[in-house]
């Protein structure tokens, strides 16, 4: 209604939110709106003034029977048409409407405090109210062109209840709401004049889906249902309660109600169904799991037993025995798919073979320095101070090692040619030192200018190959003595190509160890073996100073001799040891007996000699190993070992008193975790380079995989 001013608990209902303790009274009545417009405040009302007015209009429209009949504006299906041609109102009735809305907004008030507060008014009060309001109803009859009189007068008993209710809100509202109440409550000025049924029903808020079964349609006056009951208390006083959704803010919690009193007997009190503001949510936090034997009392409703020491004993073992079997169970699995260990290949037999007799006795000078090895045996010995001392020409053997180093050739390979600048050429008229005959302008291969400085040791042609290969002869001796270096040659230093400088010094076991390492050129071999060469170009045929070559076995290696060296030999000679052709190296330095430099270096031929004849004559073999002799097993990892045996006799070079190591090595391919017995999975040694003889070892029984026993054992 227009001017109409909610009390709060309607203006909860109206935005619609529940108020405990209320029924929706969509239940009770809901009436489609009229036609005619409705002001914005008339759909806001509270739902109980509502449920009031229609109970009373009604009641009204049912006293007054046919003698409104043919007043009444037509009925379409329950839906009230206003009057298409009404007489306008005049001025009298205009006055009169504002004075009936503002009764009935009275009394809609009254209603509204008597729908919160329903036990206020008993059941005589509401009848002696019904039947007042008749009586006015009958004595207000309108006229029947007076469209205004259609509105039904505002009952006695109503405006009475009105004003008691108005004194029970200012005793209880709070100061501050007053003013509001009386200024909302009281009638819009601007209301213009509304039909009965528009006044009387109010649009109520409509449910998402239509729902035509609960809409209740006011019926044309004159039309009467033989099975219309009159509305209960019950249905008055309903109130409409929405479902609030979750995700919607919930609602301030209203004040405390006073009790209200109880019913009447004559009628049936009505049993609100309060609904939560809030669905109902488990919000306690879970119990901590109880031990399993309190668990059990709980569920069978009997104590736990008393702790014990066996009792616990017992339930510790119940507990843990079936994880400690599944714990061996998930390791013995582990541990039979774990991969195997690769087999290995080790020596069961004596490391070390000393050969019989005594110790070899060797002629050795009685000044300088020097020794003996057989290659790839050990050293036959050594004699002198092992101190730095010139070389002179010895120092030549690093000079070609660089060379074929740098520039190697094999076999019948002779190398690019390399032309004689003017530098050699006026060298090689110097009376004072060994050069080679050549001439500038003339072109000579790489195995020809080898050989022109090996053999009669030219100074000149060693200077030449070293400004050919390195540019410079200071560079080519950084080589050099870099070469010494990875040779470990620590004792031996170069400062120039030649040797003919004092300052290029060595020892006798750094000689050694280059004599072994250049000793691998087959070319160099060929060139040091050559007793003289001719060479095209050449006028004379060029002779070796070597005087011993044309000795059994001799084959070299380089004179040299000067004032501060003396007589210098660093020499190789081969022996032959059960069908085998065995390399001795040896070297003799710093002999200075005799008058003349030519003697020195004829006594240190001599003795080179000597030695080469004694060492030849000492070096012999012995059979190491008999053949079926187990030498050495087959470890698998998990401590199986199969045993392996030698193939054939194993014989060692060597002389008296000298003590070989043997060694057992794998062969080629991989050894297999399982193989029959005769398989050959390795070698035994003895010796290295040249002089190393071996001999190969087999499985002695069948190499067997290890079994599901040594794989759970195993730790590793």
């Amino acid at each position: 209604m227009a001017g109409e001013s909610p009390g709060k608990s309607d203006q909860r209902k109206s935005s619609g939110e529940a108020t405990p303790g209320e029924r929706d009274p969509r239940f009770a009545v809901f009436r489609e709106p009229a036609t005619g417009t409705t002001d914005a405040a008339e759909r806001d009302s509270g739902s109980v003034a509502v449920s009031t007015k229609v109970a009373i209009a009604n009641r009204t429209e049912e006293s007054e029977g046919s003698e409104e009949t043919e007043d009444a504006p037509e009925s379409d299906g329950g839906r009230i048409t206003p009057d298409p041609d009404p007489e306008p109102p005049k001025a009298e009735d205009t006055e009169d409407a504002k004075a009936d809305d503002a009764n009935e907004a009275d009394g809609d008030a009254d209603a509204s405090e008597r729908a919160e507060e329903p036990a206020s008014v008993d059941a005589d009060t509401k009848a002696e109210a019904d039947a007042d309001a008749v009586e006015a109803d009958k004595g207000d009859e309108p006229d029947k062109g007076d469209e205004s009189g259609k509105r039904g007068k505002v009952p006695s008993w109503a405006t009475a209840a009105n004003e008691d209710a108005k004194k029970e809100d200012a005793k209880k509202a709070p100061e501050g709401d007053s003013k509001d109440d009386a200024d909302t409550d009281a009638p819009s000025a601007d209301a213009g004049p509304v039909d009965k049924p528009t006044a009387v029903l109010t649009t109520l808020p409509r449910p998402a889906v239509d729902q035509p079964t609960t809409t209740l349609k006011v019926p044309a006056k004159g039309e009467e249902k033989a099975d219309e009951k009159p509305e209960s208390a019950a249905e008055r006083t309903s109130t409409f309660v929405p479902l609030r959704r979750d995700d919607r803010p919930a609602a301030p919690a209203s004040p405390p109600r006073p009790p209200a009193a109880s019913p009447s007997p004559s009628v049936p009190p009505s049993v609100p169904t309060a609904l939560p503001e809030a669905a109902e949510r488990t919000r306690q936090q879970p119990m901590p799991p109880m031990p399993p034997l309190d668990l059990l009392a709980e569920l069978t409703n009997k104590p736990a037993p008393p702790e014990t020491p066996v009792r616990t004993a017992v339930r510790r073992v119940k507990i843990y025995t079936p994880l400690v079997v599944l714990a061996l169970i998930v390791f013995a699995v582990v541990q039979s798919v774990r991969p195997l260990p690769a087999p290995t290949l080790a020596l069961s037999a004596d490391p070390t073979f000393t050969f019989e007799g005594g110790e070899l006795a060797m002629p050795w000078p009685d000044e300088g320095q020097g020794g003996a090895e057989v290659e790839g045996v050990g050293t036959i010995g050594m004699y002198g101070q092992q101190k730095p001392a010139p070389i002179a020409s010895v120092a030549k053997v690093m000079t070609a090692y660089v060379i074929l180093r740098d520039h190697p050739i094999t076999g019948e390979q002779v190398g690019p040619k390399i032309e004689v600048d003017k530098k050699a050429g006026e060298e090689a008229n110097r009376p004072d030192e060994s050069t080679a005959p050549i001439k500038e302008g003339q072109q000579f291969t790489q195995k020809q200018m080898l050989q022109l400085l090996m053999i009669p040791s030219g100074n000149n042609a060693a200077r030449l190959l070293a400004r050919w290969d390195a540019k410079s002869e200071a560079a080519f001796v950084e080589k050099m003595n870099a070469a010494a270096k990875d040779l470990g040659m620590t004792n031996s230093t170069y400062t120039d190509p030649s040797g003919l400088e004092s300052s290029t010094v060595s020892t006798a076991a750094d000689q050694l160890k280059l004599g072994k390492a250049v000793m691998q050129n087959d070319v160099f071999r060929e060139i040091v073996n050559l007793p003289q060469v001719e060479i095209p170009g050449i006028d004379n045929m060029i002779i070796n100073n070597n005087s011993i070559l044309l000795e059994p076995g001799v084959s070299g290696i380089k004179t040299g001799s000067s004032t501060p060296a003396g007589g210098n030999l660093l020499w190789a000679a081969n022996t032959i040891v059960d069908g085998q052709n065995r390399r001795i190296i040896g070297v003799v330095m710093g002999v200075q007996n005799g008058v003349k430099l030519w003697d020195k270096l004829e006594m240190s031929i001599q003795n080179s000699l000597k030695l080469i004849k004694a060492a030849q004559d000492g070096v012999t073999s012995a059979r190491v190993v008999k053949k079926g002799d187990v030498v050495g097993y087959v470890d698998d990892g998990l401590g199986g070992r199969t045993p392996v045996v030698s193939t054939k006799d194993l014989k060692a070079v060597g002389w008296g008193g000298l003590q070989v190591k043997l060694d057992i090595t794998e062969g080629k391919e991989t050894l297999p975790h399982s193989a029959a017995s005769g398989t050959v999975v390795g070698e035994i040694t003895v010796g290295t380079g040249t002089g190393k003889v071996s001999a190969p070892v087999a499985l002695q029984e069948d190499l067997a995989e290890p079994g599901f026993g040594a794989k759970l054992t195993r730790v590793g």
